[in-house]
This record gives C-alpha cells, sequence and structure tokens, in this order.
C-alpha cells in the first residue's frame, strides 16, 4: 500500500518528466497516472468556440460556408498564446500545493497566520497548511526568501501544482 507522500513524490516526479502514463500493478493496488493532453485540450476548446460562435447565411436554403480549420493554425495559435503567457508571468519564486485540499493560513482559526506579505522565510519556513482527507499537511516554503504575494485565501480548495505563494528569491 502507498503513502501519500509516495503518491505525491510519483506525481512530482510524472510532472517534472516526459513520461506521458505510468501503471504499477501489485496483487492488492493498481495506481494508473496519466499526463493531460495539451494539444487535445486546446483542439477541444477551439471547436467549443467554433460551435459558440453565431453563424450568418445570406441564403437559408444554401448552407453557411465551412470555417477553415487546421492544425498548424491551432498550433500557431497556441504558440503566440504561450508567448504571451510567459510573457506576461511576474518574477518571484512559486510555492504551489503538492496536493489537492483545503488550504489554511493559520494553525488554528485563533492563531496568526504563518506568514503575511514581506515575511523572511527559508527552507523550512512553515508557510500554510493543506488538509487532505482530514490529515493537515504542513507546507515548507522550500527556498529562502521574502512573501511577495498570497494568492489563495483562507479556507479555499487548491489544486496540485496550484500556486499558494510568490516568493522573491534570496
Amino acid at each position: 500500500m502507498f503513502k501519500i507522500g509516495e503518491i505525491r513524490e510519483l506525481i512530482r516526479l510524472l510532472d517534472e518528466t516526459s513520461v506521458q502514463e505510468l501503471k504499477i500493478e501489485t496483487d492488492t493496488m493498481k495506481v494508473f497516472m496519466k499526463k493531460a493532453d495539451h494539444l487535445a485540450s486546446a483542439a477541444e476548446s477551439a471547436a467549443r468556440s467554433l460551435q459558440s460562435s453565431p453563424v450568418q447565411a445570406s441564403n437559408p436554403l444554401q448552407p453557411a460556408a465551412a470555417t477553415p480549420f487546421s492544425g498548424a493554425s491551432l498550433a500557431e495559435s497556441q504558440e503566440s498564446k504561450s508567448v504571451e503567457q510567459v510573457a506576461s508571468v511576474p518574477e518571484g519564486h512559486l510555492i504551489t500545493s503538492p496536493m489537492v485540499g483545503t488550504f489554511y493560513r493559520s494553525p488554528s482559526p485563533e492563531a496568526p497566520a504563518y506568514v503575511e506579505v514581506g515575511s523572511k522565510v527559508d527552507s523550512k519556513t512553515v508557510v500554510c497548511i493543506v488538509e487532505a482527507m482530514k490529515l493537515m499537511n504542513e507546507i515548507e516554503a522550500e527556498v529562502k526568501g521574502e512573501i511577495l504575494e498570497i494568492m489563495v485565501e483562507n479556507g479555499q480548495l487548491v489544486e496540485y501544482g496550484q500556486p499558494l505563494f510568490r516568493v522573491r528569491l534570496s
């Protein structure tokens, strides 16, 4: 039986490599992980936007002209979008959620937050808690620097890999 930490490590390793799928089977358990197909997601998104666009035909008996759609134009569109996104990313290191769960800024409702904007952190500084399956997981900064931005609200549900804090490295 895998422990939560081991599963998290498998997810992180899968995310950091070019491996697209991982399948592990034992007598008592099966684990299957697959990366999301970004090109397929983009194609689905483009198809939805084409379907939602109003089509006006001058002659109701004659079908409207088909909109040309090619994989190359989609790839070019995605490439230019990626370049724009990279250009607009603010500086700083992101501390991301290692799991799906509920984000808490402090150890209890009455206690002060672990960190605020401007707080100095080092690699072992606890910055928040992510509750998953009734377990309170302390999240450490893992870097040395200053908190620039807190990117989620207290009590908010967070996804695996979702940015929680932006840190200026020192």
